[in-house]
């Protein structure tokens, strides 16, 4: 079996087609959407997403704002810019990059950042609103991963979908997103992780492999049912003396051997990497939307 190949730049440029009409749109009404995210620190992992989002927002035409401090900023002075976020009428969504040094509370920010421009989808508020079936936000990832399902034309309804991680990033909300009702979703859904015993056994029942632990190639042929469609959101960096930079990055699938037996498959990179920016983007013209609307 030759599986299809599922690429995040295929389906992240049609949404980005549909976010600039509704981007020329706004600015019609006078407003420019405008996205914040500070970085505290000097993570590598983290500066390069952060410029990838202030990029994207400057292709769009959109407003970005990055804020930089420093890794030994309290946390006091961390929740003072929060709020300031939260109070300034330019910047409709913003987020603080995960993860911060561990001398400052996440839980604490997380939850001072408002429910309206919370677009990474991290408060409660927004995750219980995802939960019951009526969102304002839906988390990147995950909802990047429900769209290239949708737009590749893969059938969800009724569908074994299996979740191989249960992180609040990924797991957790990729599952609640699977089992609502609606288009994109109203499947039966499993999450496995690392005390679940036979793993192994319940993957290779899924007809929808949603594959995200952290462990490089960690699910195998094996683990995979003939035909099923595989969806990598790993990102791992391993050695490899072959690359100038003695490394690459691997998903956590083994992508050689699975896509002999998948009907579909996301690769990494390219895969659903690009997802996680577009729905990020999409969510900061929502709340420009709902901002808009609210002044009228």
């Amino acid at each position: 079996m030759t599986s299809r190949l599922i690429l995040g730049k295929d389906v992240s440029e049609e949404i980005y087609l549909e976010l600039r009409a509704r981007i020329a749109a706004l600015k019609e009404r006078g407003v420019v959407p405008g996205l914040a995210v500070v970085l505290v620190g000097d993570d590598p992992a983290s500066q390069v997403y952060v410029r990838k989002k202030g990029e994207m927002c400057e292709s769009l035409g959109m407003h970005s704002v990055t804020v930089r401090m420093p890794g030994d900023i309290s946390q006091e002075a961390l929740m003072a810019k929060v709020e300031e976020l939260n109070r300034d009428p330019s910047v409709h969504g913003f987020l603080v990059q995960l993860p911060l040094p561990s001398h400052l509370d996440e839980e604490q920010v997380i939850n001072s950042i408002s429910p309206d421009k919370d677009v990474d989808c991290f408060h409660p508020a927004n995750v219980g609103r995802m939960l019951i079936g009526n969102p304002d936000f839906l988390p990147a990832t995950p909802a990047g991963v429900q769209q290239m399902l949708v737009r590749s034309g893969i059938e969800t309804k009724g569908k074994h979908v299996v979740v191989v991680g249960r992180s609040n990033i990924v797991g957790k909300p990729m599952a609640a997103l699977m089992i609502q009702k609606g288009a994109g979703a109203d499947s039966t859904v499993t999450v496995v992780h690392s005390r679940t015993k036979n793993l192994p056994e319940i993957t290779r029942q899924a007809d929808i492999l949603v594959v995200a632990i952290g462990k490089p190639r960690f699910v195998t042929a094996d683990m995979v049912k003939e035909g099923a469609v595989v969806i990598d959101v790993g990102t791992n960096r391993v050695d490899d003396p072959s690359k100038p930079s003695g490394s690459r990055l691997v998903g956590d699938v083994d992508f050689e051997a699975v896509k002999e037996k998948a009907s579909a498959i996301t690769p990494v990179p390219g895969g659903v990497g690009p997802m996680t920016i577009c729905m990020l983007m999409a969510n900061a013209v929502k709340a420009a939307e709902r901002a808009s609307e609210a002044r009228i």
